[in-house]
């Protein structure tokens, strides 16, 4: 909670440009400057402001670095105004309050950064070589569309100590899209408010450590396509409650799926977690659709909260082609206790593998549905809760406990206290060429596809994004926010 001291005014005209370390950082026309002795009270630091600048013209920036080194700190960032460019916003940075491109390298220390507009990014950082480092600021957006900290293009994006708050619809604290790049982020708070707007939205490589994560109506992290989030240590309150997509009736904590949007490369997705918490507060733990996703579970302490959640459930829903569209899912619990089912249809699959002393209590595949390959270490223990079916299996004769259920391996009931020997299943990722089923372009809750999968026209952007994408208008984002893709 912000507790402000009396602000003071100091005797500077509001036109004068205060000195920063870096004569190369520059400002957007539009963005107004000016000083003061403010004192922003934050949960994890004191941050003294001596400057102010602001930006309310839709489509502009109030900080640009393109192509330079820039550094600032202890500046009031302040961004109103919508973006009618929806593409070239969630692409390209159109509309972001702090902007980075063209292989600049951006520095940000000590900021308290504000945006309230359609599709107004917070920090942005844009394309191969460039590189955004912020530390112990604080960031609020309130407008749809508008992430925490986005990366897209290739950019990286490092960030430490920070607290981020979105309340919008579609406006993930730690946001990727188109081209993705490489994000890490130690220590801070990370918390959404709005529907589709998971803590985490990940078309990028992202790892955080240190930090605690919350999401209040949406997933907590999505993964899409062959990309990747690594969480060390993190704290991960999950409570999914509002549906805005028609493509899927789960609710979840972690989704991994395959929009084919043209916006994540094919491929296997990973979720990777070592040691830290995840408390899920509605539904299921793990929801995978469409695509291939490897899930490593190490040492972490597992809730969920709603008793009629399973812990995985790898089935198809709204996205990719009908028969073909189901979750394969290479699960790796490694000291690791899960509590709850596993759910396999009949176009799905599971590798699941157990090791280094890991206790799964569940049924797995109860519905006799998918194919399925478990291998459980010496060790490591299985204990029923349910009548259960698995293509294959690998174990040594204590692994499996039966607890008065029925286990069928290929068709043949198990009879307890035997080692069994199988194979695992080969899983191929299926293309990502074709449009959805449905026949919509909506990148859920980013902006509309173009016809036929195709880029936005123009070169990346020197500066300013390119050319204007179509728009309907509203400036309101699509009815199937990407950010929240169940």
């Amino acid at each position: 909670m912000k507790n402000k001291t009396i602000r003071t005014l100091l005797a500077i005209a509001l036109a004068m440009s205060f000195a920063l370390s870096s004569a190369a950082c520059a400002r957007q026309a539009g963005a107004g400057t000016g000083t003061t002795g403010e004192t922003e009270s934050t949960a994890n630091a004191q941050i003294r402001v001596t400057q102010e600048m602001n930006n309310s013209t839709g489509g502009e920036h109030v900080i640009t670095a393109d192509g330079q080194a820039a550094e600032y700190s202890n500046v009031s960032v302040t961004k109103t105004g919508d973006s009618s460019k929806n593409d070239e916003a969630d692409f390209y940075g159109d509309n972001s309050a702090i902007f980075a491109t063209n292989g600049a390298t951006l520095t940000l220390s000590n900021m308290v950064i504000n945006t309230n507009g359609t599709h107004a990014n917070a920090v942005f950082s844009y394309g191969k070589g460039t590189t955004v480092n912020v530390s112990n600021s604080t960031i609020e957006t309130t407008g749809n569309c508008s992430g925490g900290i986005m990366t897209t293009g290739g950019g990286t994006m490092n960030a430490t100590d920070l607290t981020v708050h979105t309340t919008g619809n579609s406006s993930a604290a730690i946001r990727s899209d188109r081209g993705g790049g490489t994000v890490t982020v130690t220590g801070g708070t990370y918390t959404t408010d709005g529907t589709g707007s998971p803590s985490i939205y990940s078309t990028a490589d992202i790892t955080v450590n240190n930090a605690t994560l919350t999401s209040t109506a949406s997933e907590g992290v999505v993964v899409e396509g062959k990309n990747s989030v690594t969480l060390n240590n993190v704290t991960l309150k999950a409570d999914n409650t509002v549906h805005n997509s028609d493509k899927s009736s789960y609710y979840n904590g972690v989704m991994i799926y395959q929009s084919m949007s043209g916006d994540a490369d094919e491929g296997t997705a990973s979720f990777t977690m070592k040691d830290g918490s995840f408390t899920n507060a509605n539904g299921d733990i793990f929801f995978v659709n469409n695509t291939v996703a490897t899930i490593k579970l190490e040492n972490v302490s597992i809730s969920n909260k709603d008793i009629n959640g399973v812990f995985l459930r790898a089935a198809a829903a709204g996205w990719g082609n009908e028969g073909s569209n189901g979750g394969k899912v290479n699960l790796f619990m490694i000291n690791q206790k899960v509590y709850g089912d596993i759910v396999v249809d009949k176009v799905s699959g599971l590798n699941m593998y157990m090791s280094s002393g890991s206790l799964f209590e569940g049924a797995v595949n109860p519905d006799n549905a998918g194919e399925v390959y478990i291998e459980i270490e010496k060790g490591s223990t299985w204990t029923l809760t349910g009548d259960s079916y698995v293509t294959s299996l690998t174990c040594d004769a204590d692994s499996i406990k039966l607890n008065g259920y029925k286990l069928y391996v290929n068709g043949k009931e198990y009879t307890g206290g035997t080692a069994s020997e199988g194979e695992a299943i080969v899983f191929k990722t299926e293309s990502s060429s074709v449009s959805r089923p449905d026949g919509s372009g909506s990148n859920d809750g980013q902006p509309p596809e173009r016809p036929n999968g195709e880029k936005p026209s123009g070169d990346p952007p020197s500066g300013d994004p390119p050319g204007d994408p179509p728009s309907d208008g509203s400036g309101q984002p699509p009815a199937k926010p990407e950010e929240n893709a169940d």
